[in-house]
């Protein structure tokens, strides 16, 4: 993990309101995302997560895509992106997500009952996503076999106080207006 390690540590910060933020190709799409850093973090996927008999990768739009995108090629397991636009198109569920920084609605196409997932985000901050994410996915039926999340923000989240586990590949915090690696090796 040398290279999203390193990338993460270079990280720019920005403050939206009281949130430090950091700016990262991952989560962000900025500065340009590099192939070995994007090969770096899929082979890690691919030997942290449980892909036994998953069916489907979700990931909520718009920064996961990449990532599940490059794991859907690697594995052979079909994508579904969870859309911020609703297309009113059968079975179509849709969820309220709160960030730290923003909030909306989501729409989630092509997840059945019964459908086992593997739910791929790029960062873990407050958890907000990924719990309306996690809860829609409850309510229609899927089996969440496994979830990921490539960076998570050390802190207090959502989803502690739920059932629901989420693996990370690295687990930073901001102080001070920089990143700060808590564990290279992030949440098994």
């Amino acid at each position: 993990m040398d290279q999203l390690r390193q990338s993460l540590l270079d990280a720019p910060i920005i403050e939206k309101g009281d949130y430090e933020y950091f700016v990262h190709p991952i989560s962000d799409g900025v500065p340009m995302l590099k192939p070995g850093l994007l090969r770096e973090i899929v082979i890690r996927i691919i030997r942290k997560a449980d892909l036994e008999d998953v069916d489907k990768i979700v990931t909520p739009a718009a920064m996961g895509i990449h990532i599940s995108t490059a794991v859907s090629l690697m594995t052979d397991i079909p994508l579904v992106v969870i859309r911020k636009r609703e297309y009113g198109l059968d079975g179509e569920v849709s969820l309220h997500q709160q960030t730290g920084y923003s909030e909306g609605d989501m729409f989630i196409n092509d997840v059945n009952e019964g459908d086992r997932v593997l739910v791929l985000d790029d960062v873990l901050s407050t958890g907000g996503t990924m719990k309306a994410v996690l809860d829609a996915l409850d309510h229609i039926g899927a089996d969440v076999v496994d979830t990921v999340a490539i960076i998570k923000k050390a802190g207090p989240t959502e989803l502690d106080d739920s059932d629901h586990h989420v693996k990370t590949l690295i687990n930073v915090t901001v102080e001070d207006g920089e990143v700060v690696i808590v564990d290279e090796h992030g949440d098994d």
